[in-house]
């Protein structure tokens, strides 16, 4: 069980990246959040098994058909528990 926080940039705001990933998320049995940060950029939480974080992660950089990330940064941080939903938030 690992938890990342990932800051995508590019045309990641007004054309469904949110719900895109709450979707992806949900599907997959992560938990976490996903918000539109100020600047531009979209930023994820997300906790789970490591393989489903880069199922998730590879399916977010291929986008749907609106999305471009253009470069995302991620760091791994401390897990949160007990958290049993992924959210939208703002």
């Amino acid at each position: 069980m690992k938890r990342y926080l990932i800051i995508f940039t590019g045309r990641v705001q007004g054309v469904g990246f949110r719900y895109f990933a709450y979707n992806l998320a949900k599907d997959s049995g992560l938990t976490g959040y996903v918000r539109n940060l100020m600047n531009g950029n979209v930023e994820v939480e997300v906790q789970g098994d490591d393989e489903v974080i880069t199922k998730f992660l590879k399916a977010i950089l291929k986008g749907n058909g609106f999305i471009k990330v253009m470069d995302y940064s991620i760091k791994e941080i401390p897990l949160k528990h007990p958290e049993k939903n992924f959210g939208i938030l703002g």
